[in-house]
């Protein structure tokens, strides 16, 4: 086994039983990866500097091939179900020894990181790749120790991902040739069958949901910015709903794009990068996010590119509705050097509704916080999963990340509702979907009009006019937003049909309900929260 790079003295390949590998490439800097990319014909060396790879037929998350190992320190605590999926210890161990063979003779790279920006609470990690790209993409995404400090590099949990391997599912248990499997015992995941790299990063993150509420941090699936005056806003949200682009500010630091941890210092990043969706992206829109994609150290996920001149082409969907752009968080003008913030002064929702019936901006309770963010309603949006068409999908998702959340929902919604009485924080609901009618009548509200709301909540502006309670959803939605038409604050005013969109308010309304019928064990508060009862009852 020939080692290249800064390898840790301490932790070793042979704590995971890997041997007879052939080369092992520790910690190699983005420069050095690059030319590994190229050589091993990974990816393309795209004009101005990013790199061009391509997943395959795998371009978005498989949730149907992620497992957790059923142990007995962690199964006590992991929401089983549909979600998290149990794995037999003896097929793990089989599929892990399968792979152990797979790997002789075969080159591994290693990046030793961590997940979490506060010190208190950041968690040693190393992803072992079986791509040089990959480990590009680890790089970028997670948080590097000091200079000079990998040698001493324990980790608390490893990622093993070598796409080239395939499970068979007949012999492994899998659910095809795909797998992401996490063991908490072990702490260690792997995952194989797969090119696309957001399984790397989602899969650390359902590690700290795990890991952070036994430390007394509420994990967030939500972007963060800060003000000038150090004010800080959360962004929940799914997949297409705009956490990455609302976020990027140019008059707010960002904290983070995607996920983070609220302890009682304030709030902080798990990550050191972002993992942006930049399909149709344009330099007007969201110059700060389309800059990116034209950096060195950017990794750009099933983007076109013109062969002769390397340009790529962010506007074509050949491929899939799903192209990523991953960078270093530090690709931004705009970005908390610490990644850190106070405890949050606003919290937003972010729903994508394809029924367009939800106002585009409206205050939340306490109360109804809770009921929404158990809730977590918005449209899946195409690409983003492995089976979703070219038509959004309704979805309730709990917490906004239900796919991550590897304890129940309750945990994490208890924890946010004492933080948000604790902290006194402003809640808000913003729909980034449609309006004017449903998917294919109405048109997707815009994002001009979307950041001006946001940007008078952030201000304090929408402290000082009044309110108007929606009959339906029980939201209070503002009279009036600066740089915003009146009219199209008052979702029904935008419909050609006053009773086509009481059908359809009815009808989302009913499934807000029939979703919430799982929570049974919730105040009564937090269930009256809902849409209003005779717009419930069939």
């Amino acid at each position: 086994m020939q080692e290249v790079g800064t390898r840790s003295s301490q932790y070793g390949l042979e704590r995971y039983d890997i041997h007879n590998v052939n080369e092992v490439f520790w910690n190699l800097p983005t420069s050095a990866l690059y030319e590994h990319v190229v050589r091993r014909r990974e990816g393309l060396l795209c004009h101005e500097g990013p790199l061009a790879v391509t997943t395959g037929h795998h371009t978005g998350r498989s949730p149907n091939d992620k497992f957790i190992v059923r142990e007995q320190s962690s199964a006590h605590q992991i929401w089983w179900g549909k979600v998290n999926r149990p794995f037999d210890p003896a097929k793990f161990d089989a599929l892990y020894h399968r792979l152990l063979a797979y790997l002789q003779m075969k080159d591994l790279y290693v990046q030793d990181c961590f997940a979490g920006a506060d010190p208190q609470y950041r968690v040693p990690i190393r992803v072992l790749t079986g791509t040089a790209w990959h480990s590009v993409f680890a790089r970028s995404m997670f948080l590097r120790p000091e200079k000079g400090k990998t040698v001493d590099h324990v980790p608390e949990f490893t990622v093993i991902d070598v796409p080239q391997f395939h499970a068979v599912p007949k012999v492994d248990g899998t659910n095809s040739e795909a797998f992401i499997i996490l063991n908490f015992g072990r702490r260690l995941a792997i995952i194989g069958g797969t090119s696309y790299a957001g399984e790397i990063k989602k899969t650390m993150f359902s590690v700290m949901n795990y890991l952070m509420p036994q430390a007394n941090v509420l994990s967030m699936h939500c972007s963060a910015n800060v003000g000038a005056a150090g004010d800080v806003a959360i962004f929940f949200g799914l997949s297409g709903t705009g956490k990455t682009t609302l976020s990027a500010d140019p008059e707010r630091q960002l904290i983070g794009d995607d996920e983070h941890g609220w302890s009682d210092r304030g709030i902080f990043n798990f990550e050191g990068g972002c993992y942006a969706k930049v399909i149709r992206l344009s330099a007007e829109a969201e110059p700060e996010i389309y800059a990116c994609t034209r950096r060195f150290g950017t990794v750009l996920e099933n983007v076109t590119l013109d062969t002769e001149t390397r340009m790529v082409n962010l506007d074509d969907d050949s491929l899939t509705e799903n192209t990523r752009a991953a960078y270093p968080i530090s690709h931004l003008d705009g970005f908390a050097p610490s990644r850190v913030g106070d405890h949050p002064k606003n919290i937003i929702m972010l729903t994508c509704d394809a029924f367009g019936v939800m106002p585009p901006i409206s205050k939340l309770t306490p109360a109804q916080a809770m009921y929404h963010y158990l809730s977590g309603y918005t449209a899946k949006v195409a690409g983003t999963e492995k089976g979703v068409g070219n038509e959004p999908q309704a979805t309730f998702s709990a917490c906004f990340g239900a796919p991550f959340m590897t304890l129940h929902p309750m945990v994490y919604a208890e924890m946010l509702g004492e933080r948000i009485r604790k902290h006194r924080a402003n809640c808000w609901l913003v729909n980034t979907g449609w309006t004017g009618g449903p998917y294919g009548v109405g048109h997707r509200i815009k994002i001009a009009y979307t950041r001006a709301m946001i940007r008078a909540a952030l201000s304090g502006h929408l402290d000082k006019v009044k309110f108007e309670q929606d009959p339906v959803f029980g939201v209070h939605i503002p009279s009036e937003v600066p740089g915003v038409p009146s009219e199209a604050l008052q979702p029904r005013n935008l419909w050609n049909d006053g009773p086509s969109y009481d059908a359809k308010a009815r009808e989302l309304a009913q499934r807000f309900a029939q979703n919430f019928e799982e929570y049974s064990n919730v105040s009564e508060e937090i269930r009256a929260s809902g849409p209003r009862p005779d717009f419930v009852a069939s």
